[in-house]
């Protein structure tokens, strides 16, 4: 019997934990699941020692307002592993967690194979960790098709597996053919997973798409978020959907929250323009014109942009986060015909980068391949 351990510390890692649970279970009927994770993870048969909720906090304060929470994570995962002592650990995203219990399994436990599937984002920012991942890996699969050639300047190596959103996208859109557009044009708005993505982004977004005369604007709201988070700023007949794909795929345009819901809009097909805040909105516009070269390394914010290597969607972020740049490219991108074609050519060439190949089956394949030490 083959013993895997999963760490997943938020809801999009454990969508993805899952995939490959599923994938892994389809090729080794043996094999049995434990870890950190999800329902999602629970439902493809993985016991969990630990529920993300208890462990997706996002930022300084928010890790230091739940110190004890995290100290008794780091407990639980440390003292799962020595009881399961598993073949192989996979990690899920999640790095300040993950590397930090990768380098506990390597020291405690030399025989575990440890992979990365979804390593953290080096490529973007704290580069100094592919050392560490590379260090305690015995292998990374990457869901970029930039991430090898990345790695291989470092020295080190890493396989694309192909893309999840892609995959997901893909499948999404065969089960759903395309009808015609709706009668009446609209504008869908994407603000974002977290409530204070929401009520710093959406406001911006609302009062700019109200300014395009004869266009219904229609709402996202996310998962983890209730209707009434949204029901404030919905004063003038505006719609919410929690049918997000549907809602990009015939939208006229969209204003996106930077994240993975930039590369979802792009592969459904629908101009779109980025926005991001970021508190100290003057203050951090002018330190990443400083610092970009040392921190980020990366001249773009979006997936979209960084996987296609050249700026296809307009990204308004910081300071650029205003109701009036937000305005004037809604606007470009429902008059300007050429403008809107060259996106959308550059959407094509995106999809054919990304490639078709489902990443948790190949990702379960290369670790079925080498588990053995």
């Amino acid at each position: 019997m083959n013993k895997y351990f999963l760490i997943a510390g938020e809801a999009s890692g454990d969508m993805h934990a899952a995939a490959l649970i599923q994938q892994l279970r389809c090729k080794d009927s043996q094999a049995r699941f434990v870890g950190l994770g999800g329902d999602r993870m629970a439902a493809a048969g993985c016991r969990l020692y630990q529920h993300y909720k208890n462990m997706a906090f996002m930022g300084f304060a928010a890790v230091l307002r739940n110190l004890g929470q995290v100290r008794r994570n780091f407990r639980i995962a440390r003292q799962a592993l020595l009881e399961e002592k598993p073949d192989v650990l996979i990690l899920v995203d999640y790095p300040s967690f993950n590397l930090k219990i990768a380098s506990f399994c390597r020291q405690h436990l030399p025989s575990t194979k440890i992979y990365y599937y979804i390593p953290p984002k080096v490529w973007a920012w704290k580069r100094w960790r592919i050392h560490q991942i590379c260090r305690l890996c015995d292998e990374v699969l990457g869901i970029f098709p930039f991430e090898p050639d990345f790695y291989t300047r470092y020295g080190y190596s890493c396989t694309y597996v192909g893309n999840p959103t892609m995959e997901e996208i893909t499948h999404w859109t065969s089960a759903h053919p395309y009808v015609d557009t709706p009668s009446s044009p609209y504008i869908v708005l994407l603000p974002g997973s977290r409530l204070s993505e929401v009520k710093h982004c959406l406001p911006r977004m609302m009062e700019a798409a109200r300014r395009m005369e004869g266009y219904r604007i229609v709402v996202t709201a996310a998962p983890g978020l209730t209707d009434d988070v949204y029901t404030e700023y919905l004063i003038h007949g505006e719609t919410l959907t929690r049918d997000t794909y549907t809602a990009v795929r015939y939208a006229e345009a969209a204003v996106v929250n930077s994240g993975t819901a930039t590369l979802e809009t792009a592969l459904l097909g629908c101009p779109q323009v980025a926005v991001y805040h970021l508190a100290l909105s003057p203050l951090i516009a002018l330190l990443r014109r400083w610092m970009q070269p040392i921190i980020f390394r990366i001249p773009y914010f979006t997936l979209v942009n960084i996987i296609a290597g050249k700026q296809v969607i307009r990204e308004c972020v910081a300071n650029d986060f205003s109701v009036t740049n937000v305005e004037n490219e809604l606007r470009r991108l429902l008059t300007d015909g050429t403008y809107k074609k060259n996106m959308l050519d550059s959407y094509e060439h995106i999809s054919a980068i990304l490639g078709n190949q489902s990443a948790a089956e190949t990702a379960a394949q290369i670790i079925l391949l080498h588990r053995h030490p």
